[in-house]
């Protein structure tokens, strides 16, 4: 089970409509029965002092990430929209906003975003927020397992933060058949917990 102190950050990855929910347009399957899960994270994280940090997709209207603009995903997560809502059964207490992908960039990581065209990567301000705070590890719950779980992951390790990821408290969108598995030996190989 992960452990928290007032040295860890919990990472909520993504639990909005649009992904969580089985009306979003961009559904993970599974989702909905991974909130439980997530919100018995939040609980025990504030319990022992923790920060809790969530994390959006926030879209503009166009942007390359999408099908209709020559991207690979449908529109999904628009700032300001439903589908970019926190779902409502998600336990969404105080602590600091991550949004990802607000300029039209990939926002895969909760570390950072990528230029579709250009493939130049830019930090968000999730990195800066934890040292300033003290934070020396991190724990990850949220969607999608081979995705935006797995590349915050990829990046927590890169920047040198120990990191857990919570197995009940993620989903896999599986695009191909075994992504989300793909997913968690690329975690277990960068050093990454799985519990």
């Amino acid at each position: 089970m992960a452990s928290y102190d007032d040295r860890t950050a919990l990472i909520v990855v993504d639990v909005q409509n649009d992904f969580a929910a089985p009306t979003g347009s961009l559904h993970v399957p599974g989702a909905e029965a991974a909130i439980p899960a997530i919100n018995r994270e939040i609980g025990r994280a504030a319990a022992a002092g923790a920060v809790t940090v969530y994390t959006q997709d926030w879209h503009p209207a166009r942007t390359p990430h999408f099908q209709r603009d020559g991207g690979v995903w449908p529109v999904h997560c628009v700032g300001g929209s439903e589908g970019a809502a926190f779902h409502p059964a998600l336990d969404v207490r105080e602590g600091p906003v991550i949004r990802k992908g607000t300029e039209g960039e990939d926002g895969y990581s909760a570390f950072s975003v990528r230029n579709p065209d250009s493939g130049e990567q830019f930090a968000t301000a999730l990195e800066a927020e934890l040292r300033e705070r003290g934070i020396e590890r991190i724990v990850i719950v949220g969607l999608a397992t081979d995705y935006c779980v797995k590349e915050t992951g990829l990046d927590a390790a890169r920047l040198g933060f120990p990191a857990t990821v919570v197995m009940d408290a993620i989903r896999a969108v599986d695009l191909e058949p075994g992504d989300g598995e793909r997913a968690l030996d690329a975690l277990r190989e960068a050093g990454i917990a799985l519990e």
